[in-house]
């Protein structure tokens, strides 16, 4: 189907903007004043950030127009923005541990922007959980709908920490916080991952739509429903001075990322085309 052929343009155009920016930021972007070489995990971090925000506010969206329209297409996509924005803020707390260490010289700390950002992931991941508890498809999609415009209070809260209370973890990053020379490899890394986001809960959504159509659709002789699980981990945790060194830390992140990024787009892939082929032997 031609359809198909826009999440994957999106994620191949995505992939390619973060390889491209990622080398930018590690091999031709200059080391920071005070951070040194450490402060390259923000051409990763950051734009995880912004993105993970990004997804979970379109998760918002989603819920609002699924509960007052009705609409399964609605509650679908409200499912794969929700994964991939849980998927993201675990990522950004594993990216901010391997950059806490380093600066701060701890992995976690209770600071605010921490903690909300931790109640981020444990809320939207109960309610992907309650998801999967829930098999009437109409009060799953009602359910979850409340459950997400109630969760999204934290997201403003999770914005604003650094503004409203004594926090270790600095203001948002914007362009007139961040140098020039740093402007390019985070710009294009953000782009990366917005196309990489996007491309993501498209693919989720159409899974999400398929099993929905499998369920409501009329049972047949010997057949049996095969139902997927999903389980997200989190991982969170400064010396004075200027940083040497930090290399570790650096790779550790873009390694993090990477791993995280692939498994999950793989997982998304494996499972809209398993659904898809289901589907099919269904129909034949």
């Amino acid at each position: 189907m031609k359809s198909d052929r826009l999440p994957y343009s999106l994620l191949a155009l995505g992939l390619a903007l973060l390889l491209w920016g990622s080398y930018w930021g590690l091999f031709l972007a200059p080391a920071e004043a005070y951070m040194g070489d450490v402060q390259r995990i923000m051409y990763v971090h950051v734009p995880t950030a912004w993105n993970a925000m990004l997804a979970l506010t379109f998760a918002f969206a989603c819920a609002l127009l699924s509960l007052f329209r009705g609409d399964p297409v609605w509650d679908a996509r409200l499912e794969g923005a929700l994964e991939v924005g849980v998927t993201l803020s675990a990522l950004l707390c594993m990216q901010g541990a391997i950059w806490a260490k380093p600066t701060w010289g701890v992995w976690w700390d209770w600071d605010p922007r921490l903690t909300t950002t931790a109640v981020l992931v444990f809320a939207f991941g109960a309610i992907l959980a309650l998801r999967q508890f829930v098999d009437d498809p109409v009060k799953r999609a009602t359910w979850s709908a409340v459950a997400a415009i109630i969760a999204y209070a934290d997201v403003p809260i999770v914005y604003f920490s650094v503004k409203w209370w004594n926090s270790l973890h600095q203001t948002q990053s914007s362009p007139e916080t961040v140098s020039r020379a740093f402007h390019w490899p985070l710009r294009i890394n953000a782009f990366g991952m917005l196309f990489l986001m996007s491309g993501l809960i498209s693919l989720r959504s159409r899974l999400a739509l398929l099993r929905r159509e499998e369920e409501t659709a009329p049972p047949l002789p010997g057949r049996t429903v095969d139902r997927w699980g999903d389980a997200r981990s989190l991982l969170m945790a400064g010396p004075a001075g200027v940083i040497s060194g930090g290399w570790e830390f650096v790779w550790a992140a873009y390694g993090v990322t990477a791993v995280i990024l692939t498994g999950y787009a793989v997982s998304v892939f494996a499972r809209y085309r398993a659904q898809r082929r289901r589907r099919e032997a269904v129909k034949r």
